[in-house]
């Protein structure tokens, strides 16, 4: 491109400001045209033949998509889908979260659970509810508004006993999970549960249709077992925290108005987003759908922020559940991208970042993409079996943030493998954009 300054201003009649501009447009179009070459070489390698692979890069600067392969096909997401979940929670909690909905009458406190999951969970522990209930000589906790089911949608019933997969509740203990260890002798969290807990030379960690919890003699790690809420434990678990004080009522007629808020937000998101916390995505939307109705409905929730935050969106996914544990989901690259997009544009981008696991850093990404001298990746990973997705932002060593969305379905080979790969794309946009 020979183009000097003298041309560009006797041709177009632009300053010397405006001809520096212009030039930097020139300069990125040509880079972002080298890019895409590459890129959509790298697409087509025999490493993807047995595979459904998709890629859409979009700079939020200029407002241009840098490559897009199959960013408009649908795939499933798995644990991408709590973006939408954080979105969402970004669009309707407020800066702490409410840990229930109350009244007082007479001294009687009457609570409607609105979802919290940090409620004595083994990360959080927090006991601003419980303090606060301590103070009232009865309580009653209406039971009957929870509408979804306890699982969601396509999850895959054989996990009924592994620690991603809890139970969903209006109000959740402990996580909904007992967790167990062996250190100095069998333990339990909640210490209530270890009567019901026992010794195994087998691999299954509970039973069934009941809360009769196994560690086996050979692991040496501590686990998290769900257990079955039914109403018998959780009048148990209320009456070993507040003796013969908590009374479950199916419903009542009092408005519960006030809320009593917990722990900050943007604390549960992050350790949502780092680790991938499928409970903790389930109840964020469950909190979300707290803030729209006294019904806790996680449909209802979805249905909203589709049809008004996010009516734009050029592909409408198949939304079902807040984690991404169920194979009905489907999504597109594009509409992760369009997610990513607004996020960056809504919040401060320290704040945002701080969200997501770091590459070679932290959360799921620890052990991948670190960069060279400062972390250039930061995003949230997705895997069940056969599928891998990757979405957030990159930093590239020009000083660009590139929005990106990265899904693998249907492979054989192992995740590393994919990983391996990706990791080699990445790179080349780090250093090359």
């Amino acid at each position: 491109m020979n183009i000097t300054l003298s041309y560009l201003k006797n041709q177009f009649r632009l300053g010397p400001f405006s001809i520096i501009t212009l030039l930097s447009l020139l300069l990125l179009n040509c880079k972002s045209a080298q890019v895409s070459k590459h890129l959509e070489k790298s697409m087509h390698a025999s490493f993807n033949d047995h595979q459904f692979t998709g890629l859409m890069v979009y700079n939020p600067r200029t407002k241009d998509t840098v490559f897009n392969y199959n960013s408009d096909r649908y795939f499933t997401p798995a644990s991408n889908t709590k973006i939408f979940t954080l979105f969402t929670a970004l669009q309707y909690l407020p800066e702490k979260i409410p840990a229930f909905k109350y009244t007082v009458v007479q001294d009687t406190l009457i609570i409607r659970g609105t979802g919290d999951p940090s409620f004595l969970h083994p990360y959080f522990k927090d006991s601003t509810a419980l303090n606060f209930m301590k103070d009232f000589k009865a309580i009653k906790l209406v039971t009957d508004n929870y509408a979804n089911k306890k699982f969601g949608p396509g999850w895959a019933w054989e996990d009924y006993d592994t620690y991603y997969s809890p139970e969903r509740s209006a109000f959740p203990m402990y996580g909904n999970v007992v967790s167990i260890s062996n250190t100095d002798g069998l333990s339990t969290y909640p210490e209530f549960l270890k009567s019901q807990t026992d010794y195994s030379l087998f691999s299954k960690r509970r039973d069934f249709n009941s809360n009769k919890f196994y560690y086996n003699l050979n692991r040496k790690s501590s686990i998290e077992v769900p257990f079955v809420l039914d109403t018998v434990l959780v009048k148990a678990l209320w009456d070993d925290l507040l003796p013969n004080k908590v009374g479950l009522i199916a419903n009542t007629a009092a408005k519960t108005d006030q809320i009593l808020y917990s722990i900050p937000s943007d604390s549960l998101y992050k350790r949502m987003m780092h680790v991938s916390d499928n409970f903790l995505a389930e109840q964020i939307l469950v909190l979300a759908s707290s803030t729209i109705s006294d019904i806790l409905n996680t449909d209802t929730v979805r249905t909203s922020i589709l049809e008004n935050q996010l009516k734009d969106l050029k592909h409408q996914p198949e939304w079902v559940d807040g984690s991404g544990l169920s194979r009905y989901n489907l999504f597109t690259p594009s509409s992760f991208v369009q997610v990513l997009d607004k996020l960056y544009t809504e919040i401060p981008r320290e704040r945002l970042f701080n969200f997501f696991a770091v590459g070679g850093v932290s959360g799921t990404l620890k052990n991948w993409y670190a960069g060279v001298n400062s972390p250039y990746i930061y995003a949230k990973t997705g895997t069940v079996n056969n599928v891998h997705t990757l979405s957030g932002y990159l930093l590239t060593n020009s000083g660009e943030v590139l929005i990106f969305s990265f899904m693998n379905n249907n492979y054989t080979t192992s995740t590393d493998k994919i990983k391996e790969q990706m990791q080699v794309i990445l790179e080349y946009l780090r250093d090359n954009y």
